[in-house]
């Protein structure tokens, strides 16, 4: 009998706040915009990427790019923000915050990517095709793979995959996944955790942790990121920006709800025809064992039908 498919859950997104109003939320665009794109706060951005790249290359110092990207249209914009910016070396890094899933992301974050490529061939009259390295950061406040809970960091590159080997080195993918990041403090080990779990709570905190109290990148950032500390101009921005971010919460919130009353139906109706499949099962048994004992009767009148004639 064909078996039927248990059907998939809703990806998982960070939609409950309890902000505790003491920092700003880096999932906004103010606020990621203030943390990791404003002059002067280089240092920061550097300091996250070196944490989360795990290449062998060190980033030293890096130039933010004013980049206006042609195939966006309007349904893209508030959905995700993003930074692009050059390193010392001439590498270029396209940091992504997408706080909602969206049709085709993995198309559209390639797509993207295809500006700094074709980018380092323009006004070259001799260029041997050579490029250098391209990275592509994506924060993302859901879940990438519907299948793998526990796994909150992606690193995709060009695969040979018959020979199981990196195919190409200078262009690679990072998708961290801040909804399936479940440390508590006390489990935290590395610098890329800690980015991790200050992006996604830093608003629910209401003081610097205590085991980054003498780090001079995460004492800045929470020195940035305090809502005390701005301006009233500043304030105003960010209200806006928080305004639109929880609207879309919102929104999301509505969709999550609508996908698990569908999860729901769905989960019922594939109970059902197990149950239903099972009694079919059982009936199938039954007259299998009917059809053997049916068989078996009959071989013993042939055998008997058969001796009588013998004795004949």
């Amino acid at each position: 009998m064909k078996k039927t498919t248990k059907p998939k859950l809703a990806s998982n997104i960070i939609i409950e706040e309890n902000y505790k109003g003491t920092y700003i939320n880096p999932l906004t665009d103010f606020g990621f915009k203030r943390l990791f794109g404003t002059e002067g706060n280089e240092d920061l951005l550097i300091h996250f990427l070196n944490s989360v790249l795990e290449v062998d290359s060190k980033i030293v110092s890096l130039q933010y790019a004013n980049v206006e990207q042609k195939g966006r249209i309007n349904e893209q914009r508030g959905a995700f923000f993003d930074l692009h910016c050059t390193t010392d070396k001439g590498e270029f890094i396209i940091v992504e915050m997408q706080y909602s899933p969206q049709p085709f992301f993995k198309d559209r974050v390639l797509y993207y990517v295809t500006y700094p490529i074709q980018k380092q061939g323009f006004k070259k009259k001799k260029w041997n095709f050579q490029l250098k390295p391209v990275y592509s950061v994506n924060i993302l406040n859901f879940s990438l793979y519907e299948d793998d809970e526990f796994q909150y960091y992606h690193k995709v590159m060009l695969m040979d995959i018959i020979r199981n080997k990196v195919f190409y080195k200078n262009l690679i993918f990072l998708f961290l996944e801040l909804p399936d990041f479940l440390k508590s403090e006390e489990k935290i080990e590395t610098f890329m955790d800690w980015w991790y779990f200050v992006l996604k709570n830093l608003p629910r905190l209401d003081k610097l942790p205590e085991a980054l109290k003498k780090n001079k990148i995460f004492k800045k950032l929470f020195e940035q990121a305090e809502i005390a500390n701005m301006t009233l101009e500043e304030l105003n921005e960010y209200e806006q920006s928080l305004k639109n971010f929880r609207n879309n919460m919102y929104t999301i919130n509505d969709i999550v709800k609508d996908y698990q009353k569908e999860n729901a139906k769905l989960q019922y109706l594939y109970e059902s025809m197990q149950k239903q499949s099972t009694g079919w099962e059982k009936k199938y048994i039954g007259l299998e064992k009917q059809n053997a004992a049916k068989d078996n009767m009959i071989a013993n009148l042939q055998r008997e039908l058969e001796s009588m004639r013998n004795r004949n």
